[in-house]
């Protein structure tokens, strides 16, 4: 593997450990798709840093696990502001 790609798969995980970012969020800041943050969070970063691959999964599942609920709130907000209108 690349060095550039281990150090952005470091620097991701770094970056959704510190933030509480979700996987969009992540690769919006980045620059990258969705599909390449979670490839290196989940593959690349295994062999690099077991244990920062761990902690980014952690932070992960937990948003995943929220994002029904996430996806609720923002229809309800968008329809809240189309009656103001």
């Amino acid at each position: 593997m690349k060095d550039y790609i281990e150090e952005r798969a470091i620097n991701i995980a770094v970056y959704i450990i510190d933030n509480n970012a979700t996987v969009r969020q992540t690769a919006k800041a980045f620059g990258v798709s969705k599909s390449t943050v979670h490839k290196d969070v989940t593959s690349r970063l295994m062999q690099v840093n077991p244990t920062l691959a761990r902690q980014a999964r952690t932070v992960l599942d937990v948003n995943k696990s929220e994002r029904h609920i996430r996806g609720g709130l923002a229809t309800r907000e968008k329809y809240a502001h189309q009656k103001i209108e």
